[in-house]
């Protein structure tokens, strides 16, 4: 079993920055990928950026450019760094951790006023 707690999310104003992170616990040394979701009011999660246990990233087409994800595996934690915000990454954002099986955070809401 895996952990994640996040924190970070709040309230911002659009073009503004925000930065959230992933703390994992349990079965740590399992997991292959970390990343972010995100899901807003009537839409369907969507892939915000993960990063692979050797470094890799990828990002969602709408992120690239202004959020970065990172890990600090010596603290077992994940962060996104978003800047530029835009009222459209309004929505809940979930920190995931693939092992065999997938594991979910509880979710922190992001809300960008413009």
């Amino acid at each position: 079993q895996v952990q994640l707690v996040e924190s970070g999310g709040g309230l911002v104003q659009a073009g503004g920055s925000l930065r959230l992170s992933c703390a994992a616990s349990g079965r740590i040394f399992s997991i292959n990928v970390m990343g972010w979701y995100r899901q807003a009011p009537g839409k369907q999660r969507e892939l915000v950026a993960t990063i692979s246990s050797s470094g890799s990233t990828y990002y969602g087409d709408s992120v690239k450019g202004r959020f970065t994800i990172s890990s600090n595996f010596a603290k077992n934690t994940v962060y996104l760094q978003m800047n530029s915000l835009k009222a459209e990454d309004t929505a809940v954002y979930y920190c995931n951790a693939q092992t065999h099986e997938n594991y979910w955070g509880q979710g922190t809401q992001v809300t960008v006023s413009s």
